[in-house]
């Protein structure tokens, strides 16, 4: 059973710049419906943080590091996004397509 809950506007202290920061009602409200803890940083210091870790997702847009390697079906030479393993088989993307 859903109990309501009437929440009011809080003042919190940033964690990152100690700068006072409001968490909304609705904020409050939004962050228990995902079961969030408050937050500890304001929103610039929650972006910039965002920002530093290349998006919060944990990928960023660096080129790929690829490595030499010939393949095993048709022996040209290729570049693949994996250290080839000594004893495994590696395939230009043309031979594993084609053993799909």
């Amino acid at each position: 059973m859903l109990t309501e809950q009437n929440f009011q506007e809080i003042y919190l202290h940033c964690n990152d710049c100690n700068q006072e920061f409001a968490f909304t009602a609705e904020e409050q409200e939004f962050y228990q419906q995902k079961g969030y803890t408050q937050p500890k940083r304001c929103a610039s210091c929650r972006a910039q943080n965002r920002q530093s870790k290349n998006g919060g997702g944990g990928y960023s847009n660096a080129p790929k590091p690829r490595f030499d390697a010939v393949c095993d079906n048709c022996g040209v030479n290729t570049t693949v996004p994996f250290q080839p393993a000594q004893g495994k088989p590696v395939y230009c993307s043309d031979c594993y397509r084609s053993m799909k």
